[in-house]
């Protein structure tokens, strides 16, 4: 969350004043602003090595030689913007097809 907007999520408690650093999901329109959040800053990868969805993000690669350089430009990605991954749904080497979530 950029800094300029951290005080509009302010809030007072009976121990103080508080905001929020990173954007809270339950905030009226959080989830449309994350979707924006993930397309801009995927823009070049999505189509082409990902795909992204409201709260999940599918890599996908044709080629195996293309796997690690595609995973490392999306870790960058990542690690840049300092978002966190939810490793309950991290699922990796699915080959093709559907899949179930753990």
């Amino acid at each position: 969350m950029a800094k300029e907007d951290q005080e509009k999520t302010s809030f007072i408690s009976h121990t103080g004043l508080y905001c929020y650093n990173v954007m809270p999901f339950g905030l009226k329109n959080a989830g449309a602003t994350y979707q924006w959040f993930v397309n801009k800053v995927f823009m070049t990868l999505i189509g082409k090595a990902m795909e992204v969805y409201v709260d999940d993000m599918i890599t996908r690669t044709i080629k195996e030689v293309n796997h690690v350089p595609d995973m490392a430009e999306i870790f960058k990605i990542v690690k840049t913007y300092t978002m966190k991954l939810n490793p309950k749904k991290c699922i990796f080497e699915v080959r093709s097809g559907k899949f179930l979530r753990p």
